[in-house]
């Protein structure tokens, strides 16, 4: 297939009513007062998203896992199997390489093993050496892996994200589709246009393939048949919940709840878009959910003037606010 395919689309036609739509959401690792990570807070928080319906996923970009070390990643990975007691879960198989790196499937096996050995199911993170090959390599890349993963998701990031992120052609979009061990992918452009190319082709293609939008500035991209793993779904896992539940039942309370969520999105997901995780853990503070509002050290910092906002919001989601 080439790669200047025919990619037009026409949204509106994309509409699939009354969907029950699959929610997987990333978990924040909220830190404590004297910068160690809150494990209570964690925990409580995966509990509460998987009693939401959601399928929580650890070691993403939300969860910091590209500044955690192997230990740390391995404590998350335990503490959810703990938790969810047989429950689903997704985790990032994440690679920490530098620019220049080459691709080495030794690596990601090396990441990817722990997660399978819980009953956890791997996100294959980009990385410097993955996103250093061509679009032929990359699908290449991912068969060597479906070769020791029965089932595991692809991954687009944008650099807005990551320095190592890559969002692929459609061409290649394409490949990790025809890979079945590969159920879908996350998809985080964060423009609609190219996940709309990529939902008409996966329904030509493989209508089975879940496409995860990480569109967290375009979270009705539900409408138009995506799934979603989103980081923005860790301030308000229930209240994604209930969205979902509203559009499955054809309910139009589902537009104003989705407008209110998406505004709450715009604001925490604005530039430098990585400091969304201070904007999380403000959020999850002001609902008494985490014991502070602290970050991991190295991650962006949002101002201490985006509180009153947050507050707001929270109080047009109706949500308890921690005294």
């Amino acid at each position: 297939m080439s790669s200047d395919m025919n990619t037009d689309f026409d949204p509106l036609r994309l509409i699939v009513p009354r969907r029950r739509i699959k929610g997987i959401s990333a978990i924040l690792l909220p830190f404590d007062s004297t910068g160690h990570v809150d494990w209570a807070g964690f925990d409580a928080h995966v509990l509460r998203t998987a009693q939401a319906g959601l399928t929580p996923a650890v070691n993403m970009d939300t969860g910091y896992v590209n500044l955690l070390d192997d230990a740390t990643r391995l404590v998350v990975l335990d503490r959810t199997r703990g938790l969810l007691g047989g429950l689903p879960f997704v985790a990032g198989a994440f690679i920490g390489d530098s620019p220049g790196a080459t691709w080495s499937l030794d690596c990601y096996l090396r990441q990817i093993e722990p997660i399978q050995s819980r009953g956890g199911l791997p996100a294959i993170f980009p990385s410097y050496g993955l996103n250093g090959l061509n679009d032929a390599g990359v699908v290449d890349a991912h068969q060597e892996l479906a070769r020791h993963a029965d089932r595991f998701i692809a991954f687009e990031l944008g650099q807005m994200f990551v320095p190592f992120g890559r969002i692929h052609s459609l061409e290649t979009f394409r490949g990790l589709m025809e890979i079945p061990q590969c159920i879908g992918a996350k998809h985080s452009s964060l423009r609609r246009d190219l996940e709309w190319q990529r939902l008409t082709l996966r329904n030509q293609v493989r209508p089975d393939f879940r496409v995860f939008t990480g569109n967290d500035l375009a979270i009705d991209m539900v409408i138009y048949g995506s799934d979603y793993l989103l980081g923005l779904s860790t301030f308000a896992p229930e209240e994604f919940a209930e969205r979902d539940r509203l559009w499955e039942l054809g309910d139009p309370a589902f537009f104003e709840l989705n407008d209110t969520l998406q505004y709450l999105g715009c604001f925490a997901f604005r530039e430098p878009v990585p400091a969304y995780k201070h904007s999380a853990a403000m959020f999850l503070h002001l609902r008494g959910w985490i014991q502070s509002d602290l970050t991991h050290p190295s991650s962006a910092k949002r101002p201490t003037t985006d509180r009153p906002i947050l507050q707001a919001i929270a109080k047009r989601l109706d949500v308890e606010i921690a005294d």
